[in-house]
Parts: C-alpha cells; sequence; structure tokens
C-alpha cells in the first residue's frame, strides 16, 4: 500500500491510500487530481471517507462518489468497525476526539492520517470543548513508534513553528525541520514531533520549566496541557 497526498484550498490536505488495483479516498477535496491520478494508474476508488466533519475536509465527497463506483462509509462506522480493508490489507481506525467529538485518524504501516487532531508542529484547536477528552487521544497518538509519519490534514507548518520558536527559541531541533520542509509533501516523524511540537511536550522537563516561568499552572498533566494551550492559540 502506499500514500498520495494531495493539497487543495492552499494548505488543506487529501489523501489517497492504493494499492495495484484500489483505493482509499480520505478527505478527498482535490477532486480533479485526485481523478486523474485514479485514471492515469487505472485504479478503482473502493472508499470515500473523513477525518472529521468539519466542510474544509468533505467538500469533495460527493464530487467523487459521483466520478467512480466507490462507497461513501461514516465515521460512526469505521469508529464501531475500527478496520478498512483494502486488497488483503487493513487499515486501522483511531477514535481520536478532540478537535471534533467525531475525529478519527487512519493508521496503515508506519504511515499515520492525523486530520486535524495532530498537525505537524502542533495539535489542532479544540472545537468539541473537551480538552480532557482530547489529552486522551493525543498521548493514544504519541504512543506510537517514534517512526511513525504523521500526515495531518493541514500545511501549517511555517505558522506553527513559528509559535513553537518563540516559545522555546534555542530548539535546534525546530530549525532542523523547517530546513527540509517541503510543501509538496508535507510530512514529520512522531520523534521529530516530540522533539519540536510544543504541545506535545506537556511531561518534558524543559517545557514544564517553561511554563512555571510564565506563571502557569504544571502541577498536573492536565493542568501543563491546559497551560499549553494556552500559549499556543492565544
Amino acid at each position: 500500500m502506499e500514500i498520495k497526498q494531495f493539497r487543495y484550498s492552499s494548505d488543506n490536505l487529501g489523501y489517497l491510500i492504493y494499492g495495484k488495483e484500489s483505493a482509499v479516498v480520505i478527505d478527498g477535496g482535490a477532486v480533479e487530481d485526485i481523478l486523474s491520478f485514479i485514471k492515469s494508474r487505472h485504479l478503482k476508488i473502493k472508499y470515500v471517507v473523513n477525518t472529521h466533519s468539519h466542510p474544509d475536509h468533505t467538500v469533495g465527497n460527493q464530487a467523487i462518489l459521483d466520478g467512480s463506483d466507490a462507497e461513501y462509509i461514516h465515521r460512526k462506522k469505521l469508529i464501531n468497525h475500527k478496520v478498512l480493508k483494502i486488497e488483503g490489507k487493513e487499515i486501522h481506525i483511531y477514535h481520536t476526539p478532540g478537535h471534533t467529538d467525531d475525529s478519527i485518524s487512519f493508521y496503515l504501516g508506519n504511515m499515520l492520517i492525523t486530520g486535524d487532531t495532530l498537525f505537524n508542529g502542533k495539535v489542532g484547536r479544540c472545537f468539541s470543548g473537551d480538552l480532557l477528552g482530547f489529552l486522551k487521544s493525543i498521548k493514544m497518538l504519541i504512543a506510537f513508534p517514534g517512526d511513525t509519519i504523521i500526515y495531518a490534514g493541514h500545511d501549517y507548518v511555517k505558522e506553527y513553528l513559528e509559535v513553537a520558536k518563540d516559545i522555546e527559541p534555542d530548539n535546534s531541533d525546530i530549525d532542523k525541520f523547517l530546513e527540509k520542509y517541503d510543501p509538496g509533501h508535507v510530512y514529520s516523524t512522531l520523534s521529530e514531533e516530540l522533539k519540536m511540537n510544543p504541545t506535545l511536550r506537556f511531561n518534558d522537563k524543559k517545557m514544564i520549566s517553561i511554563l512555571q516561568k510564565r506563571g502557569l499552572p504544571v502541577k498536573t498533566e492536565f493542568d501543563r496541557w491546559q497551560s499549553l494551550f494556552t500559549i499556543v492559540f492565544s
């Protein structure tokens, strides 16, 4: 199985998971590019799915369905079944509420498509209002192996790492990542995120010290999580 990334609406990122014959479209807003790629590879779209219900991620669903024989599978069904199969391979489904209540992530091989739950450089905004549930989702995701490739729902890399650099000016890992950043293929590894992404480092001693110097609560893990939200989304 392979993954191809498609950019649309300036910073949205959608994905195609495909094998020799079949494909799964995830957040397929780049309709023309996806259908053109499918045609060039003589593939058949089997499923159309989304990471969450926000319209900038679902905008291409109907056009993809109209231009193929694909089946749309709702997130509730994916959450219940936990697995999506294509050409004998399993795409694992993880319910990752926080950004929205219906957010899900897709895991295949060492690749993790996280939608707006986890970006490259920061976590998403908590539109669900459930910060504790969001923390649980993030803790689940950061438990994956360090070489896991993070494919997010938007390219906010420069904006978010500017925030990270403001918080931690001496973090050389941020600079290293920006040097290799390619807007034509946006990704990071989990190990990179754990070095440069402030919102994942709620248990990191240096980050805790930074929060303390800003006079923010650090007593519990949830305190530190809330404090990080205070500074990165202010």
